[in-house]
């Protein structure tokens, strides 16, 4: 996507009609008539890039039932989805800070914001109830504050992995990213799951 190019290359200030218009190979006047306004360009932008990452979350989700993995192991996947550790996930980094940053002096995309952060708590929540019922979590584990440490964490980690693209101390990102993510499940799934265990398998 055009808008969401020149947010990775150049931040909101790259994204004008007539860069997009260019960028596109649209008209100056087809973009004014979709977008009349930056902001709502950027808006434009941040759904596609957030319609991306859910779809690439539920990918997860359904190869981690298709294979029968523990939902620790399918949320750990769908954590790293959000960390930039290529250059598709740091283009959807970068147009989600630019609009982070932009929803705080703008009302109307501080909503948006504010409902895709509860949007990514209420999934954590709902894995980490979901766990609960399989035993992988401890049954007097409240669901939301784990949720909000995980959703920190997440994002915490986005940015120091987006600042230490390749390498941190000479350990790849990726293998940083994915050792923390392991820790902070490990310390909410705790038990075992059972959800696939049947009868013929005890």
């Amino acid at each position: 996507m055009a808008v969401c190019e020149l947010i990775s290359e150049g931040g909101l200030d790259a994204v004008t009609v007539a860069r997009t218009a260019e960028s596109a190979g649209i008209s100056v006047g087809l973009v004014q008539h979709y977008f009349p306004t930056k902001d709502g360009m950027l808006l434009h932008a941040f759904e596609h890039v957030s319609a991306r990452i859910r779809s690439r979350i539920e990918e997860r989700i359904s190869g981690g039932v298709e294979h029968r993995r523990p939902i620790s192991r399918v949320l750990a996947g769908a954590m790293a989805e959000l960390i930039p550790m290529d250059e598709t996930r740091r283009t959807e980094f970068r147009v989600s800070r630019v609009f982070a940053g932009r929803s705080l002096d703008v009302p109307a995309l501080a909503d948006v914001d504010a409902r895709a952060a509860q949007v990514l708590r209420g999934d954590i929540a709902q894995a980490v109830h979901n766990g609960k019922e399989c035993g992988e979590v401890a049954a007097d584990l409240d669901p939301w504050p784990a949720a909000v440490r995980l959703a920190a964490v997440t994002e915490g980690l986005s940015m120091q992995v987006y600042r230490d693209f390749a390498y941190v101390n000479g350990v790849s990102a990726a293998d940083v990213a994915a050792s923390i993510i392991d820790s902070e499940l490990a310390a909410v799934f705790t038990g075992e799951c059972l959800q696939y265990t049947s009868k013929d398998d005890a």
